[in-house]
């Protein structure tokens, strides 16, 4: 796994994609901080970039360095929360501008997941991840669902979970506003 995780870091930082295992489902991704590299997920994808991309960390405490404001109900549901969640914060910073949605919200999951979390710990970073397909076609549940056409489309994809046939499941959506409420998105 090391040498795994050696290897994708060194492809984020030279600005390509990685195809990898996740908290949930397979994901692309990139660095989050670099425009050219969410560009390119986008044209990947076939996406347009008013659909803003989740991003992954490893750690709650980095939450402050990408949201302006993180509400106090934020804490208690990371923490208390067991299944993958997304929570999607106004006033973001510190991304790439073509990562946020239109109203500069950023979707954000702090990931747990051995793999993904030693990733984002690595790079140091938030680490765009997106479903490995093209939009609007489904999202693969296991590596062996993920196209060519994805996979030739990425500069390195990871030698780990291959082989996993498990039927993974998205996470979690919630939209945080800063007063507190809570809209759920996905279940």
């Amino acid at each position: 796994m090391n040498e795994e995780i050696k290897k994708a870091v060194e492809v984020l930082i030279s600005g390509g994609l990685i195809l990898y295992p996740t908290d949930t489902i397979w994901g692309i991704g990139c660095d989050a901080t670099n425009e050219d590299a969410v560009r390119k997920i986008y044209e990947l994808k076939k996406r347009t970039d008013s659909k803003a991309l989740i991003t992954l960390i490893d750690n709650p405490v980095k939450l402050d360095y990408y949201i302006n404001d993180v509400p106090q109900i934020a804490w208690d549901l990371i923490e208390y929360t067991e299944k993958p969640l997304t929570i999607i914060y106004d006033n973001a910073r510190n991304v790439a501008s073509n990562l946020l949605a239109d109203d500069g919200s950023l979707a954000i999951r702090i990931t747990k997941e051995t793999f993904s979390y030693e990733l984002c710990k690595r790079f140091r970073k938030a680490l765009v991840s997106t479903s490995a397909n093209v939009s609007g076609e489904p999202s693969p549940a296991n590596f062996s669902e993920i196209s060519d056409e994805i996979k030739n489309g990425v500069n390195y994809i990871v030698n780990f979970r291959q082989e996993e046939k498990t039927k993974a499941k998205a996470s979690s959506i919630i939209r945080l506003r800063p007063n507190g409420e809570v809209k759920i998105i996905r279940e």
